[in-house]
């Protein structure tokens, strides 16, 4: 879309969702991951069980993340992943954050 036009603002191409601080890094740590253990992102994003879960539910219910529910020996445990749609749609929202850090959003032509 050429600059100047609406909707050309690199912001439209921000999802809402990775707007949370929190979002954004359990969306970061599986997008370097591929697939983690519940309790590993926990302890990377520095959040607990309640608020890991919220918003991993809040995740899972926009198709951004995939929930598998297995066990280690006895031990249940819980394995999250990106899907497809949440791997684009990161893509997307980390060139957006790149384009307006680095004034991609001003019209440069000569006037």
């Amino acid at each position: 879309m050429p600059k100047n036009t609406p909707g050309a603002h690199p912001r439209h191409a921000l999802a809402p969702l990775l707007s949370s601080p929190v979002r954004l890094s359990i969306v970061a740590a599986l997008a370097a991951s591929g697939k983690a253990e519940f309790g590993f992102v926990r302890d990377l994003v520095e959040i607990t069980d309640s608020a890991l879960s919220k918003q991993v539910t809040t995740l899972e219910e926009a198709g951004l993340v995939s929930v598998t529910k297995g066990a280690v020996g006895r031990r249940p445990r819980t394995w999250l992943s990106l899907t497809d749609e949440g791997t684009r749609t990161y893509r997307r929202h980390l060139s957006a954050l790149r384009a307006i850090a680095e004034g991609d959003t001003l019209d440069q032509t000569p006037t």
